[in-house]
């Protein structure tokens, strides 16, 4: 059963957990735009998080406000686009989703050990393993309600985009 494409694809989750890998595939698999959410980021909140000072709810009003704006980019251009964003309470997942019927949310789903293990591991992003805490305290994971596509990250990148796929009803690539 294929369903119509979505217009956007949110690809959520916190640090580590393979948004921005997951999500550059997907897009390349739909021939899709891609935006790497982090980079919406005004510098501000990235020396914050470089420091290892967990944001604010006010903190990143701004940078939700520039993800939905994206959305919205491509919805109105009719571009299909794809990005990753932590999206990690609801209220954000309000703010750059919220009643947008043609974006699709996929949670992108793992255990504490296995993040701790990839963040250590990673030396070039600004995201600081000290953080990790932070981000699994505020992690409300999406509802029922919010029609998510909740997918475990123990497999390699390439199989969970097609997992995706798989859920999404888009079996055919490009």
């Amino acid at each position: 059963m294929s369903e119509a494409r979505p217009q956007a694809i949110v690809v959520m989750g916190v640090a580590g957990s393979g948004k921005s890998t997951v999500a550059a595939l997907l897009a390349m698999m739909l021939g899709y735009q891609f935006q790497e959410g982090d980079l919406l980021h005004p510098p501000e909140n990235v020396e914050k998080m470089r420091g290892g000072t967990p944001l604010t709810d006010a903190d990143r009003v701004i940078w939700l406000n520039r993800v939905a704006a994206k959305i919205d980019d491509w919805r109105v251009s009719r571009e299909g686009g794809v990005i990753s964003c932590s999206a990690l309470k609801r209220s954000y997942r309000d703010i750059i989703i919220g009643e947008r019927r043609d974006v699709s949310l996929v949670y992108l789903k793992g255990a504490y050990e296995v993040i701790h293990h990839r963040l250590a591991a990673r030396h070039e992003h600004f995201m600081s393993v000290a953080l990790l805490d932070s981000q699994f305290a505020i992690l409300e994971e999406p509802a029922p309600d919010e029609h998510p596509i909740v997918v475990g990250i123990d497999s390699t990148p390439p199989a969970i985009a097609a997992e995706i796929l798989k859920r999404l009803g888009l079996n055919k690539l490009r």
